[in-house]
């Protein structure tokens, strides 16, 4: 074995399990509320004591958590990360989206044999079809969207700075409206209309009324392979692209180049790079939807099959790669 590769290491799968049983059960806010005695915590997170002794010892063997004395486990400073909200803890939740995300990896030979997403095969259902029969694992995914990919950031829309002519923005596949509420709140002058399926956009009244900016914001519940609302000035796709191949992703720009003309504009937001090294990766998406990181220059042909001329790029002030296109 290389001196430099511990291929074991690499190849484990009881550890990263290990972690999302103990995320899953809660363990570490029960000991951040002072429940220590594996017994206790077996009762608090309704498992067997023994079986989570186990899982714990693994864990402090790989430097989270503690165990003081026998059957006692604590806190160190790197198990205490699970007490922050955001997107990690819910990522690795096994009883929310989080176990779809692990389970999905099963199929990951199938995908590479066959060069198809496979979640249909380990799930029984496209991995959109299953968000739509699953209410529970829908919810999950649209906070987990909120918390990690769709952070709100009013920064992102125009790449050279210049609001002057922007009055209707469109966010298209924008989730409950966590991007377009920011905007709305830091650009008073303007209007939009947040565009996603009715199970998602259903739920942002929860972000618009907080926001102060309901009256501002309209909703079209929908897909957005469906004709968009037209004669906007900017179509936003923040994060949604990379989600689908290339013809899915092609039919989506084609919708925004068609409700964009003649004059509007569609900035990308994510999923896309300056080189192709940027992009790499993008593994957990060929499994489940097919979908996949993108060069610039692998942007432009789907622009340019779209009907859109890629008119700026570059990093916004926040540090988000952006792409404006416009029609041709």
């Amino acid at each position: 074995m290389s001196d430099n590769v511990d291929l074991w290491a690499l190849s484990d799968l009881a550890t990263p399990w290990c972690v999302r049983v103990v995320v899953t059960l809660g363990v570490a806010e029960h000991m951040a509320d002072g429940v220590t005695k594996v017994g206790e915590l077996a009762r608090r997170a309704d498992c067997d004591g023994e079986s989570l002794a186990r899982v714990l010892r693994r864990l402090v063997a790989n430097g989270l958590f503690e165990e003081p004395a026998e059957d006692e486990f604590t806190l160190n400073e790197a198990a205490r990360v699970f007490l922050e909200p955001g997107p990690l803890r819910g990522g690795l939740n096994l009883d929310g989206h989080g176990g779809r995300l692990a389970g999905a990896w099963t199929g990951l030979l199938d995908a590479v044999r066959s060069g198809r997403p496979t979640y249909q095969g380990v799930f029984g259902l496209p991995f959109w079809e299953d968000l739509d029969a699953h209410p529970g694992l829908a919810e999950s995914y649209d906070s987990m969207m909120v918390e990690g990919r769709h952070v709100p950031d009013p920064a992102v829309l125009v790449h050279d700075g210049d609001w002057a002519d922007v009055r209707h923005v469109v966010d298209v596949g924008g989730g409950t409206g966590a991007m377009l509420a920011e905007i709305l709140r830091a650009r008073p002058h303007i209007h939009g209309t947040l565009v996603d399926l009715p199970r998602t956009v259903a739920r942002s009244g929860e972000i618009f009324g907080p926001a102060g900016v309901a009256d501002r914001a309209t909703v079209a519940p929908q897909s957005f392979f469906e004709p968009l609302p037209a004669g906007a000035d900017v179509y936003l796709i923040q994060s949604v692209l990379l989600d689908w191949p290339d013809e899915e992703a092609t039919r989506l720009l084609t919708r925004c180049a068609e409700a964009a003309a003649p004059n509007g504009r569609v900035v990308v937001v994510g999923g896309v790079s300056a080189d192709r090294a940027a992009g790499k990766g993008g593994l957990l998406l060929m499994v489940m939807t097919g979908g996949k990181p993108r060069s610039l220059d692998e942007f432009r042909v789907l622009a340019a099959e779209a009907g859109l001329t890629v008119s700026a790029s570059g990093e916004s002030p926040s540090g988000h790669f952006i792409i404006e296109s416009r029609p041709s």
